[in-house]
């Protein structure tokens, strides 16, 4: 688990900040502080809601929960529009999953 949050953190954040910064929803620290915080948020629960019974099933369920869960967070804390913060948190977490499977 720690090593895929490390992996998470290492493509997301700095895909958060590049297009919170990019699409001028925030400044670069607050940025990567959000997409540090969203990450370590959902992780977790992520990996403790798959661990009793993994399936490809659970796991696409638990990811599109967590970008909507992601973007919400980013809502609530930047007050900007939340369809482009779920397009913003679905790519991060694309990115992510991608990364995942390339190195399994």
């Amino acid at each position: 688990m720690l090593t895929a949050l490390a992996l998470t953190l290492l493509v997301e954040v700095p895909l958060y900040t590049v297009a919170l910064v990019g699409t001028r929803l925030a400044e670069w620290r607050r940025a990567a502080t959000l997409g540090l915080l969203v990450n370590l948020l959902t992780h977790p629960v992520l990996w403790w809601y798959l661990a009793p019974r993994p399936s490809a099933t659970r796991f696409w369920a638990a990811e599109a929960v967590v970008v909507l869960v992601e973007a919400g967070v980013l809502a609530a804390a930047l007050r900007r529009d939340r369809l482009l913060l779920i397009v913003v948190s679905v790519g991060a977490n694309a990115c992510s999953v991608l990364m995942g499977l390339l190195l399994l």
